[in-house]
């Protein structure tokens, strides 16, 4: 692959116009902007992270998280474009001097496909047909269909929010630029395809559009059958993941602080295992020295160093293996490519989380209470847009936004509109909607 073909500017449904500009932000500045005002971004401020959305203590939600690695997505983006830039003279005065702005807008896009209550939200969608009262369809659709929904899977979801030209949407989504929506797509290849693991990049209905997208940047294909295709991973992906991996990791650890899930002592033994012991005593001085005395923003001055040293790991473990990546030969991440006391550190730390964190009682009542709510609204939507001549399935009908097309002529798209809608909601609304289609509760006027 080509760095000169793999950065682009041209935007999904606009390629065959020019379009007047009258500021000086780049094409890459203008989808971060398109996406940070956007509706489903700014509803991911009441969709779950990990923890329990904030009572009295603030925890990370996933318009937080989504800032957070954007922000470190840029600084990745840059130092690499930096080095590679210098190694390779041609590159200077390019788009390729941009990539720092193409992966803060992926990153702020990354997590925009998934559902309410995060992984149990995706789960209860996938089981709702795989072995609850969704089964029965089977029959009735199309055996790619059939593996989208069973497979569901909130990257595939990201592409399709972005690139599907949804009632009352132009061509083209939200019209972003070839490579930004390329640098999303984590899985490149369709749900056919996803293996035991069950992950994949797009649905059947976005395939042509991501075809069209990986033919044009020269993403090369791995794989073509009758069932689907696999791409190659676009090579900035690799710096999207390593940014959403490093603030989710380091950042549940902090978040677990706060909620004294993890005492002082546990989260600085945590923090301060990834550097050396001269290092260690360093960062003990400086606290000292400056009089921070708050465990929390000892903590926060820990972790922003623990984040700065995986940052600069991971571009070194990119450009180490640009020539892989490019060859679409790199078939793991880049911090899996970090090595010695980093890596142990950051290994203690996921072991950590999932015997603590991941399986603490707030994360797994969140779990349990999502995973109800999204199974009865996929049921109650679903009957509906089976049976839509029933009474109360036009009642629930009419509930739904007219963006989605609930009321098309077949089955499938039926079904996705949905997915799409249920999918949007945010924890809140799903709650709210869960509680008063079962008459928990009524609304107040």
């Amino acid at each position: 692959m080509d760095w000169l073909q793999l950065i682009s500017n041209k935007r999904l449904g606009q390629e065959d116009r020019h379009v007047a500009r009258h500021d000086d932000r780049s094409e890459f500045k203008r989808d971060s902007d398109r996406l940070m005002f956007s509706a489903p971004f700014r509803r991911l401020q009441n969709k779950t992270q990990v923890f329990p959305l904030p009572g009295s203590v603030f925890v990370h939600n996933r318009l937080t998280h989504s800032l957070e690695v954007s922000c470190l997505g840029m600084s990745l983006g840059n130092d690499v474009a930096r080095l590679l830039a210098a190694r390779h003279p041609q590159l200077q005065g390019t788009l390729f001097e941009e990539i720092g702005s193409i992966v803060a807008a992926a990153c702020l896009a990354h997590d925009m496909g998934n559902p309410p209550f995060g992984h149990s939200g995706e789960r209860a969608i996938q089981t709702f047909f795989t072995e609850g009262p969704g089964f029965k369809l089977r029959e009735r659709l199309s055996p790619t269909f059939w593996s989208d929904i069973t497979h569901f899977e909130g990257n595939a979801n990201a592409f399709r929010l972005l690139a599907h030209r949804f009632k009352g949407r132009r061509e083209g989504g939200f019209v972003l630029t070839y490579s930004t929506l390329a640098s999303i797509v984590k899985y490149p290849h369709s749900s056919t395809l996803s293996g035991r693991k069950g992950k994949f990049g797009f649905f059947g209905t976005e395939e042509r559009i991501y075809r069209k997208i990986a033919d044009d940047l020269g993403i090369r294909q791995l794989e073509s059958t009758p069932e689907g295709c696999r791409y190659a991973r676009h090579p900035l992906v690799y710096l999207v993941e390593a940014a959403d991996d490093i603030c989710y990791e380091i950042m549940d650890i902090e978040d677990a602080h706060k909620l004294k899930i993890l005492s002082y002592d546990e989260t600085a033994n945590l923090l301060l295992g990834f550097f050396d012991a001269p290092t260690q005593e360093r960062m003990k001085r400086r606290i000292v020295e400056e009089q921070i005395t708050d465990s929390n923003e000892k903590v926060v001055y820990m972790r922003s160093s623990v984040i700065g040293l995986l940052e600069h790991a991971c571009v070194e473990a990119f450009v180490d293996n640009e020539e892989r990546i490019l060859a679409g030969e790199l078939t793991d991440s880049l911090l899996d490519h970090v090595t010695g006391d980093i890596r142990r550190a950051y290994d203690k730390c996921v072991k950590v989380s999932k015997a603590r964190i991941y399986n603490s009682k707030p994360v797994l009542d969140v779990e349990l209470s999502g995973y109800k709510i999204i199974e009865t609204l996929m049921e109650q939507m679903t009957n509906a847009v089976v049976s839509p001549d029933r009474y109360y399935s036009q009642q629930l009908i009419q509930r739904v936004s007219s963006q989605y097309d609930i009321m098309a002529e077949d089955l499938e798209t039926r079904l996705m509109a949905v997915i799409d809608y249920i999918s949007g909601m945010t924890d809140v609304y799903a709650l709210d909607i869960y509680q008063k289609i079962n008459g928990i509760s009524l609304p107040i006027v």
